[in-house]
């Protein structure tokens, strides 16, 4: 069997590797003793696979110099841009994550948020509660609801392409913006400004990379339609954060903040009390019972990997400059 270690801070080991995920690991390889969250000494001295968290170390040169064995990494999380450096891929290790695992709830927060936002379900909630009396219903302005209304997907990024797979059932026009991508089935291929130009709501799923940073403009912003809703579960810093609450302000269009730059915003920052934002706390992601959806992927991983199988799910080399 494959010498096996976890690599992590505890708590996050906990949380994602339950006693029958812990099972799992030991039916296909020689699973270590603990968790590592420190790479001082020589603990990955005899280690051939490590299963990563969040909280794991960088494996930088001198962390591999100690662990001449190692030859594969599964990481139960999704970007392993923290940990996996330079380092590895010239050691040709092989470099898997649960990026895919961790894509389905951000992508079902994504849709839940675009058809409650068509309906404007929160700020109709909000209004109910404070007057309690049931509104006029026939009164209900006509561009309320969700037929036919345009959604545009802002990149075809593995949470991207699953969000509008989600969208397919419904009736909906959908657009997407990807300078990567010829083609992605279920939507119209359009340029960033028409994007902007022609959505009722923008789903943000870019990663943030040196030329991400700040993608979503005041001019995009700008652009969008009166009452148009724009949604971030990507990165803060994706979008230019002060033209979008002066537009919230002002009551031109809404948003949806998943994520916000810095992670927690002031407390005195304008878009906490801003009725047209709902800010919720990096919660799209896998949490509770979906950390065993990520379980599950990793173990899978490692037990296609120990049989001499590969990776179902590889992260290359060539793809770092593109993904999260």
């Amino acid at each position: 069997m494959i010498r096996v270690a976890l690599a992590m801070a505890p708590r996050a080991a906990a949380a994602v590797l339950d006693e029958k995920a812990l099972h799992a690991l030991r039916e296909v390889c020689d699973l270590a003793e603990g968790v590592i969250d420190d790479f001082a000494g020589d603990p990955l001295r005899d280690v051939e696979l490590l299963v990563t968290g969040w909280g794991c170390p960088p494996l930088d040169a001198a962390a591999l110099a100690a662990a001449p064995k190692l030859r594969a990494i599964v990481h139960t999380a999704g970007s392993v841009r923290a940990h996996v450096t330079e380092a590895c891929w010239d050691r040709g290790i092989e470099v898997t994550s649960a990026a895919a695992a961790n894509a389905v709830p951000v992508a079902e927060y994504a849709l839940a948020m675009i058809l409650l936002s068509g309906k404007r379900v929160l700020e109709r909630a909000r209004g109910y509660r404070v007057d309690r009396t049931r509104d006029d219903w026939l009164a209900v302005p006509r561009d309320v609801g969700n037929y036919r209304r345009t959604v545009g997907i802002l990149s075809a990024s593995m949470i991207g392409r699953r969000v509008i797979e989600l969208l397919r059932p419904h009736d909906l026009r959908i657009l997407v913006h990807d300078p990567y991508v010829t083609e992605v089935e279920g939507a119209e291929r359009v340029g960033l400004a028409e994007l902007f130009e022609r959505s009722d709501v923008v789903s943000v799923h870019t990663p943030l990379l040196p030329e991400t940073r700040g993608l979503v403009s005041r001019e995009l912003i700008g652009s969008m339609r009166a009452d148009a809703v724009l949604i971030n579960t990507a990165r803060g810093a994706v979008l230019d954060q002060d033209a979008l609450a002066e537009a919230t302000a002002a009551g031109r269009i809404r948003a949806v903040l998943d994520v916000t730059e810095p992670e927690v915003l002031p407390a005195g920052h304008p878009l906490w009390t801003d009725e047209n934002v709902l800010i919720t706390p990096h919660l799209a992601g896998s949490q509770g019972n979906e950390w065993g959806r990520l379980a599950e992927l990793a173990v899978a991983e490692v037990t296609r990997w120990a049989a001499g199988d590969g990776f179902a799910h590889p992260v290359l080399r060539d793809r770092m400059g593109l993904i999260a």
